[in-house]
């Protein structure tokens, strides 16, 4: 599943670096949002199947709050990009006569800086926030990665602080962020509900059923998580959300994105024509000389 995520996201970043007619805000968002999957889940998964082989399920402080902040770093960084390609989306159906006029290079470029820099807050916060808190020695974590709600449940210090501030940033930005989703669909389904031709509405609901797919899958999952974590107490439970969110959204965004996308197929078709165009050429060069 590791190696599905991975490959599976880089030939979405190759397919739309490489076609210049993949060149457009979209895409760009895109490739951006499989880039940050590849690392949202490399800072869980191998750390994991390296305790699966070696049975040792030891991690030090330091990789614990490292852990910590790269995790919630780049999934803030995939709800933001989430969440401006909701946008992305509004602007092209509920306004495509200005689409080019609104949404410029410059925008995605400022877009996509403000969400990072977010997501650098949001995660420094909750790692300065943890690291505040003490924690006795040989700690059992009821987890398969150093997740923060598990983490600071075994600290020996009082949390409230701790809790406060996590529930309180992780409302205003996750919330945030949900809330400019729920509002740019609300406009996408508003706005198709008006075109005359069925065709005209399946075609723009199509677009958009990939994306809010993925939406729903990921924000459905976090909430399991804190609800399971919350309410039944159960660590099975709140690792199965988990892995929904760490491992199999990432995994599902290259299918989701590329088989439903007709070019993302054919841009990826050209390229690798192109390469075994390339290799007969050098193959033919080789054997005249």
């Amino acid at each position: 599943m590791y190696l599905i995520t991975v490959f599976g996201n880089l030939l979405i970043i190759l397919a739309v670096s490489s076609d210049s007619h993949l060149h457009t805000p979209m895409y760009f968002f895109l490739s951006n949002l499989s880039f940050v999957d590849i690392y949202f889940t490399s800072t869980i998964i191998p750390k994991m199947l390296w305790n699966i082989q070696t049975n040792s399920k030891v991690i030090t402080y330091e990789g614990c709050i490292m852990q910590i902040y790269f995790f919630l770093f780049f999934g803030g960084m995939d709800i933001f990009l989430l969440a401006v390609m909701a946008y992305d989306w509004f602007v092209a159906i509920c306004h495509p006569l200005r689409y080019l006029v609104i949404v410029k290079p410059q925008l995605c470029g400022l877009l996509l800086l403000s969400s990072c820099i977010m997501s650098f807050l949001y995660s420094l916060l909750q790692s300065l926030v943890v690291v505040q808190l003490s924690f006795c020695t040989n700690k059992e974590i009821p987890h398969f990665f150093c997740e923060t709600n598990q983490v600071v449940q075994l600290a020996c210090s009082d949390t409230f602080i701790c809790d406060t501030v996590m529930y309180f940033a992780a409302v205003l930005l996750g919330g945030g962020s949900l809330a400019a989703i729920l509002y740019s669909y609300s406009k996408i389904v508003s706005s198709i509900n008006g075109i005359s031709s069925a065709q005209g509405k399946h075609k723009a609901f199509s677009t958009c059923a990939s994306h809010l797919f993925v939406v729903s899958l990921l924000y459905c999952s976090v909430l399991g998580v804190y609800i399971s974590s919350a309410d039944t107490q159960s660590p099975h439970s709140t690792a199965t959300a988990s892995v929904m969110y760490t491992v199999v959204t990432p995994m599902l965004n290259p299918f989701i994105y590329s088989l439903r996308n007709k070019d993302i197929k054919e841009a990826l078709k050209i390229f690798f024509r192109k390469e075994a165009i390339k290799g007969i050429t050098v193959r033919g060069w080789k054997n005249c000389h």
